[in-house]
C-alpha cells in the first residue's frame, strides 16, 4: 500500500485517526485560550493603571475616599487575574487530556467533562469581577464629575 492511499484512506483504527481527532477536539479549547489571554491583557491594564493612580494619590491623605476604592479595584482584578488564569490552566488540562484519550485510545470523557465545566465556572467568576471593577470605576467617575 502506498503512502499517499495510507493518507488519503487510513484504516479506521490507525493512530493517525485517533491523532487527527484529538486535534479536531482541541481547536476550540486553543481559540479559548486565545480569548484567555486577551481578558488577561484587558484586566492586567485595567490593574496597573489603578496602582499608578494610586500611587499619585498615596501621601498624606492616604486614607481618601478614592484610595479606599482603589484598593477594593486593585482586589477585585487580582482576583480576576487568579481565576481567568485557572481557567486557562484547566482549559490547557482539558486539551493534554484530550490528546492522552485519544492516543491512548481511553474514555477520558468522565475527566474532560468535569474539566471544561470547572473552567467555565472559573471564567465566568473572573468576568463577574471584572464587571465590579468596572462598577466601582464608573462610580469613582460619577464622584469626579
Amino acid at each position: 500500500m502506498s503512502l499517499l492511499a495510507l493518507i488519503t484512506a487510513p484504516d479506521p483504527g490507525a493512530p493517525v485517526i485517533g491523532l487527527a481527532k484529538a486535534i479536531q477536539l482541541s481547536v476550540a479549547p486553543v481559540f479559548l485560550l486565545t480569548a484567555i489571554a486577551g481578558v488577561l491583557g484587558v484586566i492586567s491594564n485595567r490593574l496597573a493603571r489603578v496602582m499608578d493612580r494610586s500611587r499619585d494619590l498615596h501621601g498624606p491623605s492616604s486614607h481618601s475616599p478614592e484610595l479606599l476604592l482603589l484598593r477594593k479595584r486593585m482586589g477585585l482584578l487580582s482576583r480576576a487575574i487568579e481565576c481567568v488564569s485557572i481557567t486557562g490552566v484547566l482549559v490547557s488540562t482539558v486539551v493534554a487530556v484530550t490528546f492522552i484519550s485519544a492516543i491512548a485510545v481511553l474514555d477520558l470523557a468522565a475527566i474532560v467533562v468535569p474539566l471544561f465545566v470547572l473552567a467555565m465556572l472559573t471564567l465566568i467568576a473572573g468576568l463577574v469581577l471584572l464587571l465590579m471593577d468596572t462598577r466601582v470605576a464608573s462610580k469613582m467617575m460619577r464622584r469626579r464629575f
